[in-house]
């Protein structure tokens, strides 16, 4: 019963560490690179973790860290979440139990009321209608992450696309600690409500390239241009 964890990278130096710190637990570790700077193989080296180039882009990333992973049981965590300790021990016992798919608890990293507000909904949203962030992992074993075609190469929305042919997942009681940058930078309100524009884009027939450019606009502050940031979530 090996869990592999797979994780997308691009510009994740600054993350990279505190996550694969929280995936020790786990048997395997794939970092499936979209075309970071070298600092992220080096993190990859120095962690002792696995480490492959993929074409840039979520969806192809992580299906290629999929592919490269050799675990009857594949989690997949981005960059900037952190699983609470003792996660391993919960999703082994649900594995041993269950062949439903999983997903954990989302918790930001910020003491923001409007932090906890976002917490609830989420969970409701995932205990209701089965629809996790992707920052909450997603915790699949390989034939049914197979015999579903895996991820799509989608530069954003492959977990909802891939949630829609693998069905709801359970939510384990342990935590996803996840960065609430995005949060922060765009106002706690306006990327609540950008988020949930790109889900209802996306169901009305959008296309994944048209929504990651609303998803990644950032709030305009300053009339500096804007560094590329990687999806989180």
């Amino acid at each position: 019963m090996r869990i592999s964890a797979v994780v997308p990278t691009l510009g994740a130096a600054e993350h990279l560490p505190a996550c694969l710190q929280s995936l020790a637990e786990a048997d395997e570790i794939v970092i499936a690179d979209g075309g970071s700077i070298a600092s992220t193989a080096a993190i990859a080296r120095q962690a002792g973790v696995r480490f492959v180039e993929a074409p840039r882009g979520r969806g192809s990333q992580l299906a290629a860290g999929a592919a490269a992973a050799s675990g009857d049981f594949l989690l997949f965590v981005h960059s900037d979440t952190r699983l609470s300790p003792g996660w391993s021990a919960i999703a082994r016992r649900h594995v041993a139990r269950s062949q439903r798919p999983a997903c954990f608890r989302l918790r930001l990293d910020d003491q923001a009321w409007q932090a906890r507000v976002i917490e609830l909904a989420v969970a409701f949203r995932t205990r209701w209608f089965g629809l996790p962030y992707g920052d909450q992992g997603l915790l699949i074993s390989r034939e049914h992450y197979e015999r579903s075609g895996g991820f799509r190469p989608l530069p954003l929305m492959e977990d909802v696309e891939l949630l829609q042919r693998i069905g709801r997942p359970v939510m384990l009681d342990a935590e996803a600690l996840t960065s609430a940058e995005r949060w922060r930078r765009d106002g706690w309100a306006r990327r609540s409500l950008r988020n949930l524009a790109c889900y209802w884009l996306w169901r009305l027939g959008v296309s994944p390239e048209r929504i990651e450019a609303l998803y990644d606009r950032p709030r305009r502050v300053s009339p500096s241009p804007p560094g590329h940031a990687f999806p989180a979530e």
